[in-house]
């Protein structure tokens, strides 16, 4: 599943953002946030992840760094 929603937000990257205006207010990307959340936790997490991140990419939120929160361990 991880690889199935990579492959489209890479797809989203390389066919469809290139035709719109640049309007992400982080930094990373929201499409690059969703694949490095994907990543670091998994389909389920890193879905959740993102898209609660472009829940946040509207005109009155400021925006600015955001990075993917690191994956916790539990070390009991």
């Amino acid at each position: 599943m991880k690889t199935l929603l990579s492959l489209l937000i890479r797809f989203y990257q390389l066919a469809i953002r290139p035709l719109m205006m640049p309007r992400c207010r982080f930094y990373p990307s929201c499409s690059t946030y969703a694949l490095e959340a994907l990543r670091e936790h998994g389909a389920a997490k890193g879905s959740y992840l993102a898209a609660r991140r472009v829940c946040r990419c509207h005109p009155w939120n400021a925006g600015g760094v955001d990075p993917v929160p690191p994956k916790h361990f539990n070390h009991s």
